[in-house]
């Protein structure tokens, strides 16, 4: 997508059935010269949506996260990249300061915060905020992991940090973010389980407890109210299923 300042910036997404919320997110990165979606199958209107607002749509299948991620990151026409999700939007400061930093580049990747929606409430504290993601890069001085959940990027040099805020306006149910979380803790005991790493009946009662009061204490999600709460809880019942299912297949291989 053009647009009149010709910002040598490419916006990269991947995308499966996420037409509910990806207007918002493309009308948010039309100050990037190009944007680059990657989509895995989508049975909705993700695609004609972005088709609408000017993107570059490749069909792919999926690869997991973080190679998903890198093959979307190498099919743009700019070495520049910023990468985000459909449920994502840049705010004004932070389009500002990407622009900035773009037009005179003194280092080859930033980090900006993300402040995710949670229980209808924005969290300002705990494991939901600053959330610190590495999202503007130069693809020659940085790329994604190739993990296939919790996937990140890995830079070479100096990170800077942006001022202005990443907004995460996920409009899922708690529901789904419990199924998405299930899904989540199995994919991350098999990639350890892959490194080689065990778990231990220590591993299932203290990292619940000790990430708890991590970030319900230390961090002060307890400020976030009943929101940050629930944040909270979920993300420890997440590393507790993590360390359950590894020591269930420990057990029993099969």
């Amino acid at each position: 997508m053009t647009s009149d300042r010709r910002l040598p910036l490419s916006a990269v997404l991947i995308t499966r059935n996420a037409a509910g919320q990806l207007a918002e997110c493309l009308a948010s990165v039309a100050f990037c010269n190009e944007i680059v979606i990657v989509d895995s199958g989508s049975e909705d209107a993700t695609v004609e949506i972005a088709e609408r607002h000017g993107a570059r749509v490749i069909q792919s299948g999926w690869r997991g996260f973080g190679p998903q991620k890198q093959y979307a990151v190498e099919q743009a026409s700019n070495d520049w990249v910023l990468c985000i999700d459909a449920d994502e939007r840049v705010s004004a400061p932070l389009r500002e300061n990407i622009i900035a930093v773009v037009s005179a580049p003194t280092l080859g990747a930033w980090r900006f915060a993300r402040c995710n929606r949670f229980m209808g409430r924005y969290l300002r504290h705990g494991e939901g905020y600053p959330d610190w993601s590495l999202r503007l890069f130069d693809r020659r001085a940085a790329h994604w992991s190739d993990d296939p959940v919790h996937e990140k990027v890995i830079a070479g040099g100096e990170i800077g940090t942006l001022s202005g805020d990443l907004l995460h306006e996920s409009a899922e149910s708690l529901e789904t973010y419990l199924a998405k979380q299930n899904r989540y803790s199995t994919l991350a005991a098999d990639e350890a389980l892959a490194r080689g790493e065990r778990a231990s009946v220590l591993h299932l009662l203290l990292s619940p407890l000790l990430r708890f009061i991590k970030f319900y204490f230390l961090r002060l999600g307890l400020l976030d109210g009943l929101p940050g709460l629930v944040h909270i809880l979920v993300g420890c019942g997440a590393s507790f299923a993590k360390y359950a299912k590894m020591l269930t297949f420990q057990r029993n291989p099969q």
